[in-house]
C-alpha cells in the first residue's frame, strides 16, 4: 500500500492521468494530477510532494525541462520520468539531469508502484539526512560552529578504503579505486562529509586530505604496478597543490587515474582543457566516473578526454535480467571503443552479471562480487 504518499503526476494525455491517477488513490496515495510541467512547478510551490511522475513528451515544457527546474530549488525530491519512444540519448540526459528513474510505456501500474514505493524511501531518507546535519535548523545561530566541529571529528576519524578491480582477461586485480571513509557517527558517509565540506567552504581541505592519505596508504602497502584511482570533485581542479610537483600524490602519478563526476558543474573551471593537459603532463590518468547515474554525460568525453569511462551501478545491478540495460551497456560500450576510452563497470554482484558483461566484451569489473573496500589492498581473481 502506498498510504499517506503525496503524489504528484504530469502527463499532457488525459487517459494516461486518470488511470494512473485511479489506481494510486486505490492504493491509498493522495494524487495531484497536471497535464503541464509549468502547472506542475506551480503545485510543487504551493504544497509538499513525496514522489514526482512525468512524461518526458509535452507540449512547451519537456519533462526533461521540468526536471532541470526541479532540481533548480529542491535536489532531493524523486522524479520519475516516462516517455513513450525511449532511445538512448534521452535516457542519457534523463539520469545527468538527476531523474530517479527511467521507464518506457506502456508501463505496468504495478511496476510503477514499486518505482514509486522505492523513490518516496530515497526521499525520506534524503530528507531525514539532512535534518540530522548540524547546523541544518532555521535561524540556529550556532548551526555553523556545531557543524565545524562534527566536520573535524569526521576528518579525524576518517581514513582510505581501496575496492579491487579486476580484469577478466588478466584473471586478477587490475587496479583499486580509493574511496573515502569515516568512523564519525553521524556524518558517517562520503556524501555527509562532501555536503558539510560544501557548506563550509572546506572542500580543497578535503580534498587535499584525501589525496594525502591515498598516498600515505599506498607507499606503505605492497600494490606495485596497479592503478590506483582517486575520486575528485569538479572544485578540486581549481586548487593550486592538485598540479604541485611536491605534492604526496603527484609523486606516484605514472599509476593514479583521477575519477572525476559532474555532481558539481564543469562549466565553471576556468581554463578547464588547460588544466586537464597539466595534470597529465604530471603523469594522471583521467576517468569520468559514474556514467549514466545522472551526473556524467556524454558533454564529458569532449570536455575531459578521459582514457576511463565508469558505467554507474545502477546500469550493472540485475542487466542479467534487462535487456533494456543491455542495450544501453553494449552502446556505451562501443561508443568508448570507438574513441579508445577503457571501460569499467561498476556495482557487480552476482555471478550472472559478470557472465553479462562478459558476453557484451567489457573486461574490467568492480563490485562486491570481487571484493568490498578494505583498509588494505586485498588481492582478488575472478
Amino acid at each position: 500500500m502506498a498510504s499517506h504518499l503525496r503524489l504528484l503526476l504530469v502527463d499532457d494525455e488525459e487517459a494516461i492521468l486518470r488511470s494512473y491517477t485511479t489506481f494510486f488513490v486505490r492504493q491509498g496515495a493522495t494524487v495531484v494530477a497536471v497535464s503541464s510541467g509549468r502547472e506542475a512547478l506551480d503545485r510543487m510551490q504551493a504544497g509538499r510532494f513525496d514522489v514526482v511522475v512525468s512524461d518526458i513528451a509535452m507540449p512547451e515544457m519537456s519533462g526533461l525541462e521540468f526536471l532541470m527546474n526541479v532540481r533548480s530549488f529542491d535536489p532531493d525530491m524523486p522524479v520519475i520520468l516516462m516517455t513513450g519512444a525511449p532511445d538512448l540519448e534521452t535516457a542519457v540526459s534523463a539520469v545527468e539531469y538527476g531523474a530517479f528513474h527511467y521507464l518506457s510505456k506502456p508501463i505496468d501500474p504495478q511496476e510503477l508502484l514499486e518505482v514509486v514505493k522505492r523513490a518516496a524511501r530515497h526521499h525520506q531518507e534524503a530528507h531525514r539526512k539532512r535534518q540530522a546535519l548540524p547546523g541544518s535548523g532555521r535561524g540556529d545561530p550556532d548551526g555553523r560552529a556545531a557543524l565545524e566541529a562534527r566536520f573535524e571529528s569526521a576528518m579525524r576519524l576518517s581514513y582510505m578504503a581501496f575496492q579491487p578491480i579486476v580484469s577478466l582477461r588478466l584473471g586478477g586485480v587490475w587496479g583499486y579505486e580509493a574511496l573515502l571513509r569515516t568512523e564519525d557517527p553521524v556524518l558517517n558517509t562520503p556524501l555527509d562529509i562532501l555536503n558539510a565540506a560544501e557548506r563550509l567552504g572546506r572542500l580543497p581541505e578535503l580534498g587535499r586530505a584525501a589525496r594525502r592519505m591515498v598516498a600515505e596508504a599506498a607507499e606503505n602497502a605492497d600494490c606495485e604496478g596497479a592503478r590506483i584511482f582517486v575520486n575528485i570533485h569538479a572544485s578540486d581542479l581549481s586548487d593550486p597543490e592538485l598540479y604541485s610537483p611536491e605534492a604526496p600524490l603527484t609523486k606516484m602519478a605514472s599509476r593514479v587515474v583521477l575519477e572525476i563526476t559532474e555532481r558539481a558543474s564543469l562549466d565553471g573551471i576556468d581554463d578547464l582543457f588547460g588544466r586537464i593537459s597539466r595534470l597529465r603532463a604530471l603523469g594522471f590518468e583521467i576517468a569520468i566516473d559514474d556514467l549514466g547515474a545522472g551526473y556524467a554525460g556524454l558533454t564529458s568525453f569532449t570536455q575531459l578526454h578521459p582514457q576511463v569511462a565508469k558505467l554507474d551501478m545502477s546500469l550493472v545491478r540485475g542487466m542479467n535480467a534487462d535487456a533494456r540495460r543491455q542495450s544501453i551497456v553494449r552502446s556505451m560500450k562501443g561508443l568508448c571503443d570507438e574513441l579508445d576510452i577503457a571501460v569499467i563497470a561498476e556495482g557487480v554482484e552476482t555471478g550472472a552479471e559478470r557472465d553479462t558483461l562478459a558476453e557484451i566484451g567489457c573486461d574490467l569489473l568492480q563490485g562486491f562480487f570481487f571484493g568490498r573496500p578494505t583498509r588494505g589492498f586485498a588481492t582478488v581473481t575472478t
